[in-house]
């Protein structure tokens, strides 16, 4: 595994742990001596501080980050010192000590910024939908039915009924036409699209 945590599980009990986490650069902040960045994944969001005489070769690197890039990071979990620590997050007693970074998929500056407190026209989000997912308010969402499916497959199954979805109707366009996919008798293996 590329990690060790979520960006979402670390508080204070973990203190001096090593860890490796991986996600999307949400914001980074450059104090001079310090780089702060935040580092989300679909759990949360996690501070990371780079100081030269810790990160080493990890410090320049981290001078380069930007909005969506994909990183990995390794180091030690800090508690963060008093009057910086964060009421609002989940992790926001601590901090990761950067010690390693590595840059997995650098990121193009996207077309908008990935936060729930922006307005976005609808034609973006359909444009930019894989960056527009990212964003809370609509994961939550994607949450919410996944949970809601769940129930309903739980309560059928407890009652005995089989799920039996043949054939599968999919979206073929962001527009939303639908298609089934229907298996090839012709061509085993290979579906088409039935609109």
């Amino acid at each position: 595994m590329l990690r060790t945590h979520t960006c979402g599980e670390l508080n204070e009990n973990d203190s001096g742990k090593e860890v490796t986490l991986c996600g999307w650069v949400a914001t980074r902040r450059d104090h001079g001596k310090l780089i702060f960045i935040d580092i989300r994944d679909r759990y949360g969001l996690t501070q990371v501080v780079f100081i030269p005489k810790e990160a080493g070769d990890s410090y320049k690197l981290a001078q380069d980050l930007r909005s969506e890039f994909v990183v990995k990071v390794s180091g030690v979990v800090n508690k963060r010192p008093t009057g910086t620590i964060n009421p609002k997050l989940a992790t926001g007693t601590i901090e990761i000590l950067a010690k390693k970074l590595e840059i997995l998929n650098p990121s193009l500056t996207p077309p908008f910024e990935i936060t729930d407190d922006i307005d976005i026209s609808e034609e973006a989000r359909l444009k930019y939908r894989y960056l527009d997912l990212r964003r809370k308010k609509i994961f939550d969402n994607f949450v919410l039915r996944h949970k809601v499916y769940q129930i309903i497959r739980a309560f059928l199954n407890k009652e005995g009924f089989i799920e039996s979805e043949t054939p599968i109707l999919t979206k073929s366009t962001p527009e939303g036409a639908r298609d089934y996919l229907v298996a090839s008798r012709l061509n085993p293996g290979h579906f088409y699209a039935l609109p």
